[in-house]
């Protein structure tokens, strides 16, 4: 029923912004989606609980790499690098951001560890920005638009993962692109991401902004947010980089997140970095982390499932194309809102991809689009939503970072600035991308 994926999102969408839990959230829309399919409570709740293993790597990797990121702080050498960072940054908040954004980009092609820097670098930071009166929501953009534009635009790492699934998707649909061809196309939608960032930087977030008060205070902090004493560099620090060095020497070759995080945590065991007797803490607080990101992944999977087998994206589609007509600029603006609402319910541009092609790609060659076209209304179809999503780790991992004390909120402060400043020009870019193409 091509109404269940619309009403199901705005459920979604209005508990979210209503201060509800993401996770009852998402929830509350897959049952929403399953019963005005015409499933019963209990059908509904098996098709969510049965999509969920398919993020189970996703998950364990995030706990491991949220322990791991704890277990770097512990050293000391987060401290050295917040020191450093304060003696040449001072009072340049803009460039700040904008040095943010950069590191942000690294994570998805030259050192493809996508969130998992944000739980090391972000926390010890947060008393940087408070003092810097940096407003929050700057960084939170920065850090999105890290995390998505480079793999759009650029097809190495996270890149060539993003640009093989658009081309594979369009093979099976009848259409070959090369790789190459396909970079070119989202170069236009990858303009608005950095037209998004730089109205974020420049002109939304650029006053200063008072530093909120924490929503809750725990007596014993966990170890990412204790004061740091800055210290001189010593064979912790030395062994600690020789973890992280191995981490991600692991992730590149074999892609392999679970390993590569396992890995690095049992040599910062091994090398002493972090006694053994502090492991329950170390785990416990990478849980407390990384945790809730890993739990919103797996009931987002099966709210994926739940919309996918009961066919309501294809329904949904199917009553879009009786609206189409034959001008491009109608057909690619209803595609791309399509795109908009599956992406946002979903919270994965990468999952989307194959779902979206299977129903652009005869809609698309019957009006004529090219093959350059077709691919940058995939592209950006998929990417659209995944800014500003609740369920989406373009959002949960800067909140991850940015709310370790407690005065961040993931949807007015991280999901509601990402959606207004990536997907309105990733809409327009990506709307112009196609006519032009």
């Amino acid at each position: 029923m091509a109404l269940a994926v619309i009403v199901s999102v705005l459920v979604l969408t209005i508990l979210s912004l209503a201060r509800v839990n993401v996770i009852i959230a998402i929830l509350a829309a897959s049952l929403t989606a399953g019963i005005m399919n015409g499933e019963t409570l209990i059908s509904s709740l098996e098709l969510l609980v049965s999509g969920m293993g398919d993020q189970a790597r996703v998950a364990l990797s995030y706990v491991l790499l949220g322990a791991f990121a704890v277990a770097i702080s512990y050293s000391g050498i987060t401290s050295m690098f917040v020191g450093y960072l304060l003696k040449v940054l001072k009072d340049k908040r803009t460039i700040t951001v904008l040095i943010i954004a950069g590191v942000a980009s690294l994570s998805q092609n030259v050192i493809p560890v996508h969130i998992a820097f944000i739980p090391i670098l972000i926390p010890p930071l947060l008393h940087m920005f408070d003092n810097m009166q940096i407003d929050r929501r700057a960084v939170a953009s920065a850090l999105t638009f890290g995390l998505k534009a480079p793999y759009i635009m650029i097809p190495i790492g996270f890149g060539y993962i993003f640009h093989e699934t658009i081309q594979q998707a369009m093979a099976s649909n009848g259409v070959s692109i090369s790789i190459n061809t396909i970079a070119k196309s989202l170069l236009v939608p990858g303009l608005g991401m950095i037209a998004g960032l730089l109205f974020a930087v420049f002109i939304t977030y650029r006053k200063r902004k008072e530093p909120s008060q924490a929503e809750n205070f725990d007596d014993e902090p966990s170890t990412l947010l204790r004061n740091f004493t800055p210290e001189r560099f010593n064979k912790k620090h030395g062994f600690t980089i020789i973890s992280i060095l191995v981490t991600l020497f692991i992730q590149a070759y074999w892609k392999d997140l679970i390993l590569a995080a396992l890995a690095g945590l049992t040599l910062m065991f091994i090398f002493k970095v972090v006694p053994f007797k502090k492991g329950d803490r170390i785990v416990n607080d990478g849980i407390a982390m990384m945790g809730t990101i890993a739990f919103v992944m797996l009931v987002a999977a099966g709210y994926a499932n739940v919309l996918t087998k009961t066919q309501s994206v294809s329904a949904l589609v199917d009553a879009s194309s009786g609206y189409l007509g034959d001008s491009k600029a109608v057909i690619a603006f209803v595609l791309l809102l399509v795109g908009l609402v599956v992406t946002i319910g979903i919270g994965s541009s990468f999952a989307t991809i194959p779902i979206l092609a299977a129903l652009f790609v005869p809609i698309c060659v019957s009006a004529g689009f090219s093959a350059m076209a077709i691919a940058a209304l995939i592209g950006t179809a998929g990417a659209l939503g995944d800014a500003g999503s609740p369920a989406s780790d373009s959002t949960l991992g800067p909140t991850s970072g940015l709310n370790a004390d407690g005065k961040h909120n993931h949807i007015w402060d991280t999901c509601v600035p990402t959606f207004l400043h990536y997907n309105i020009p990733l809409f327009i870019f990506g709307l112009v991308a196609a006519l032009i193409l």
